[in-house]
């Protein structure tokens, strides 16, 4: 049993937080809004009349997403075990509304955003963090015969995602979820039946919309249509490319001049590697795989059931978005428009990264705590 702490012992437990993982969240954060003032200025200049008007915006997602961590940092990660059912039902509701004309917001045909006054907030990033909550409590009870609830929940809450539309936020929720169905101890002919089931699901998607099939036809072919379906990719490697070893050097991208598409958001790691090279993307590259250690350590340490889930959710949640980001950034995957995270331009997923990342400070402070 964890002792109670005095209000001035809590202070003295800042110390035993994994500060590696703040000061990397910070640090990614910094560089993101460097690197989205570099990919930015000159459409921002053109739309707003005003070059800063991103890394503006991306400063207050920043204050926002510090608030989150802070608060989460200090609340027992126990405490989301009694709160994840009433945010799953909150998430479902949000899923929905993003579809009431007024409410939801419409963009280049995808629903995708809430209008909610002062803010526009993307919920299905919230649903990221809001499924670990849920399958991270329900898994740490041991449970037989869970199978069909499990695809149950996962198919309403993905397929809510799906027809917004936005399957790159779809395969990570599905991603996210089979990672702790694993890790709940789950039989291997589970798995043996969902991931064909999963990949013929993709596959299925991709076939019945024209514009998935185009951006998989182009990546099984980069050079197919070179200024229609393909030009997003080929500028993505050319942007690469033209960094080389040392790169260009900050502020010197040619692609930033509207040649690359989605330079701020989806496709700002091509920037990076026009402006800092090859030793740059490395070395980020490496901070990155170091940050995705850190998590899986507080994971392997947890002190309980709940706790290792929850960590291990969150591993999950980085390292999927990372991985897919980078993957089709160098042309492996299919492009999917998934931001990088702390990185890209974009408010929901920033705050939602930060406040994620208070609470596995919480788990690693609780971890050290003596028993």
């Amino acid at each position: 049993m964890i002792r109670q702490s005095s209000p001035f012992k809590l202070f003295k437990q800042k110390k035993q937080f994994d500060y590696w993982i703040l000061t990397f969240a910070i640090l990614f954060s910094l560089f993101g809004i460097l690197m989205i003032f570099e990919s930015s200025n000159v459409i921002a200049f053109k739309q707003f009349g005003d070059k800063y008007y991103f890394i503006k915006e991306q400063l207050k997602w920043f204050g926002l997403g510090l608030i989150g961590l802070i608060v989460t940092s200090f609340i027992s990660y126990k405490r989301f075990y009694n709160w994840s059912f009433p945010l799953l039902i909150l998430t479902i509701i949000s899923l929905l509304m993003v579809f009431i004309p007024g409410v939801g917001i419409k963009t280049l045909g995808a629903s995708r955003w809430l209008n909610i006054g002062f803010i526009k907030f993307q919920p299905s990033e919230m649903a990221k963090l809001v499924i670990i909550f849920y399958l991270s409590a329900w898994f740490s009870n041991k449970e037989t015969s869970r199978l069909l609830p499990f695809l149950l929940l996962i198919s309403l809450v993905v397929g809510l995602v799906v027809i917004q539309p936005d399957l790159g936020t779809a395969i990570i929720l599905t991603f996210i979820a089979i990672i702790l169905y694993f890790l709940s101890g789950a039989k291997i002919w589970h798995f043996l039946m969902l991931i064909p089931a999963i990949l013929f699901s993709v596959l299925g998607l991709i076939i019945t919309s024209v514009y998935r099939f185009r951006r998989f036809t182009t990546f099984l072919n980069p050079n197919s249509d070179p200024l229609g379906a393909s030009y997003h990719i080929r500028q993505i490697l050319i942007s690469l490319g033209s960094g080389g070893f040392w790169g260009l050097g900050l502020g010197s991208s040619r692609q930033k001049y509207q040649y690359l598409p989605e330079a701020s958001t989806d496709s700002i790691f091509a920037i990076v590697g026009e402006e800092l090279g090859f030793i740059g993307s490395a070395v980020l590259i490496i901070l990155i795989i170091f940050f995705l250690y850190r998590l899986f350590l507080i994971a392997r340490k947890a002190q309980d059931r709940y706790g290792f889930l929850m960590a291990s959710g969150i591993f999950a949640f980085f390292a999927s978005q990372m991985l897919i980001n980078l993957g089709a950034i160098v042309a492996l995957f299919p492009l999917t428009g998934v931001p990088l995270p702390f990185i890209s331009y974009g408010g929901s997923n920033l705050v939602v990264s930060l406040t994620v990342v208070g609470i596995i400070l919480n788990i690693s402070l609780n971890q050290n705590q003596k028993s």
